[in-house]
């Protein structure tokens, strides 16, 4: 039976872009734009699982680091 939902954990890459890396499986794909990284993770998810054990949803988390004077 398929997980209802997967989780990606969303960061800007140090060299330019994003990266996306699942929580829980082996799951990691980068792209330069954000459209074009929610197509490469969703191709992604397609490529890991089996079609019947696929999840439906597809979950983003954007962590984004912010540093501010003390």
């Amino acid at each position: 039976m398929a997980d209802r939902e997967i989780i990606f954990m969303i960061e800007e890459s140090p060299e330019g872009g994003y990266e996306a890396r699942a929580l829980g499986y082996a799951i990691f794909t980068q792209a330069e734009t954000l459209d074009e990284l929610k197509e490469m993770v969703q191709d992604a998810v397609r490529c890991h699982f089996e079609e019947q054990r696929r999840p439906s949803v597809i979950r983003l988390h954007w962590v984004r680091d912010e540093v501010i004077p003390a």
